[in-house]
């Protein structure tokens, strides 16, 4: 019997309506095991929230519809001003009155970075582009902190939980988001080449001082928030400040937006060129040592930068199960097809190796003011794992598509999203050589760093002869100093690798942790996914993360 030409047959289900999760066995395992059982039932409600269809759609309508720049009113008044859809105002209230910016900082209980990490991974698997203002101003708090009048002044906004898009002076507002402006056109990562110049505004000078700005950054972060951090150069050197967007008497900062950036993803999310003309600012911390006050800043973000391509992986691996359980192809499902199985089951592992990498570094922030061992091991595997989890996220997504086929390359699939979304983490606070650098610079700053990092390692002892094998010899490879510029992104993989193989021997079904050490660890494996060796678990690798909505 034909059938009629519109009906619609052999398509999955929507990936809706669900619980994203209870149905992430690794995330729910982490949270517990990193110290944030207490939070689960809330993190369960809020994974509620966000699989919701409504939920969903407020992601699609946010980079459907990107921000527009309005620089100026009908009067040819400057106004400098940002319009969104409401998606995204929707977006970040759900963040704000979640305290995803400030949890560990209004409840600084142990586990709330890791409760905290939950949620957002959550969150981010929703848009991308909220995650950037929520993340700036929840690590904002340790740099504001070094200047005790301006915390006590800005700090009760920051963890305010209401959301307040007005453009209004912040001490009118009910809560105030915070932003970065770091980077210039001829400097990039380089910030030390910076040519923004302050000048004090009155006779005191130094900490807590007004200054005037004048300079430009190439990117800013979310332009619309209520203040910035930024780096200028003082007269004993580079030095952060706090520029507030409007200034307390309702007038507008010398804060001018020159355009806002065309980007390959994260278009929900407005970023700008800025110029400074004679903008108010205030000094933060020591002068001349903006970098150190700024850099507490930088490594939190770091923190989400992993965390947030492992919620990308781990929705567009959703994405790629979901299709494959329901879509059928020469006479079995294709998740029953033998070399499907061996590309889902090796993204699988990949997924939940980033997962609890991510959440073990946010243990590590947890514990870092208390443990001096858990301070030098974030120091080091902070970087790391920015460096790995994100760098992985681009080839993850990219198989994950392909897995879903031509409809995963139209723009209707939320995996063509999160394909353009992907590379920014890995590029955002400081591409794969700067944090292959900083790696270098944290152990020859510091050796305990190593001893730290390689402790966590060696809490497998025993576990997997590969993983014991391979944490020998990278071993003596750290000890050999030569040409170790040359060497880093092989040293920090490795590192990022052993790390996330110790991590999956203790604690992942032995499926899991195998077929992770034999890929990944003794090159039982190609270079592309769906490699794994003959003999790897794929149903039960499988069964493991598979999202059950529409079954």
């Amino acid at each position: 019997m034909s059938r009629p030409p519109d009906e619609v047959f052999n398509q999955p289900p929507p990936l809706e309506d669900y619980n994203p999760f209870e149905e992430d066995a690794p995330l729910r395992e982490a949270l517990r095991r990193e110290g944030a059982a207490w939070a689960e039932e809330s993190v369960k409600e809020f994974g509620a929230l966000m699989g919701r269809s409504e939920t969903l759609r407020l992601g699609e309508a946010a980079n459907r519809n990107p921000p527009a720049l309005r620089t100026h009113d009908r009067y040819g008044r400057r106004v400098d001003e940002v319009e969104f859809h409401p998606a995204w105002h929707e977006l970040l209230r759900i963040g704000v009155t979640g305290r995803h910016h400030s949890l560990p900082w209004a409840t600084p209980r142990a586990g709330a970075h890791v409760a905290r990490a939950a949620l957002n991974m959550l969150r981010h698997q929703v848009d991308e582009g909220a995650s950037c203002p929520l993340t700036m101003t929840f690590a904002v708090v340790p740099s504001l902190r070094l200047q005790p009048e301006l915390a006590g002044e800005w700090l009760p906004r920051v963890l305010s939980e209401e959301y307040d898009p007005r453009s209004v002076p912040a001490r009118e507002k009910r809560g105030v988001l915070f932003g970065m402006a770091l980077t210039e056109r001829q400097g990039g990562s380089d910030v030390r080449a910076n040519t923004t110049r302050a000048a004090p505004a009155a006779s005191r000078a130094g900490a807590g001082a007004e200054y005037t700005l004048d300079g430009h950054k190439w990117f800013c972060s979310a332009p619309t928030c209520d203040a910035f951090l930024t780096l200028a150069q003082a007269e004993k050197g580079l030095s952060c400040f706090l520029l507030p967007r409007i200034l307390p008497d309702g007038t507008r900062n010398g804060f001018h937006l020159q355009r806002l950036k065309e980007k390959v993803g994260n278009r929900s999310n407005a970023s700008s060129e800025v110029e400074f003309r004679a903008a108010r600012a205030w000094m933060v911390g020591e002068e001349g040592r903006g970098v150190q006050t700024i850099i507490e800043m930088v490594r939190h973000t770091r923190l989400d930068c992993a965390f947030g391509s492992a919620a990308t992986t781990r929705r567009a691996v959703a994405e790629a199960l979901n299709v494959c359980a329901h879509r059928r192809a020469f006479g079995k499902r294709l998740s029953e097809q033998p070399l499907m199985k061996n590309v889902l089951a090796d993204l699988c592992v990949e997924s939940e190796a980033a997962t609890a990498l991510a959440l073990r570094l946010a243990r590590g922030f947890d514990e870092s003011p208390r443990d001096e061992s858990q301070r030098l091991f974030t120091r080091l595997a902070t970087a790391v794992g920015k460096y790995w989890v994100t760098r992985r996220t681009v080839a993850a997504v990219s198989e994950a598509l392909e897995c879903t086929g031509g409809n995963g390359y139209v723009e209707e699939s939320p995996l063509a999203r999160l394909y353009r979304d992907a590379p920014l983490n890995s590029i955002w606070e400081g591409s794969g050589n700067v944090q292959c650098l900083e790696v270098l610079r944290a152990v020859a700053k510091d050796a305990r760093t190593l001893d730290a990092t390689l402790s966590e390692i060696r809490a497998a002892r025993g576990g997997d002869r590969r993983l014991d094998e391979f944490s020998d010899a990278l071993a003596r490879e750290l000890s050999d100093a030569s040409q170790l510029e040359v060497r880093a992104r092989r040293l920090t993989e490795r590192l990022a690798l052993a790390l996330q193989a110790s991590l999956l021997v203790r604690h992942a079904p032995h499926e899991v942790a195998d077929a992770f050490c034999a890929s990944r660890l003794a090159g039982d494996a190609g270079l592309a996914f769906g490699t794994l060796p003959p003999g790897t678990d794929f149903d039960a690798i499988i069964e493991r993360s598979r999202p059950k909505a529409g079954d």
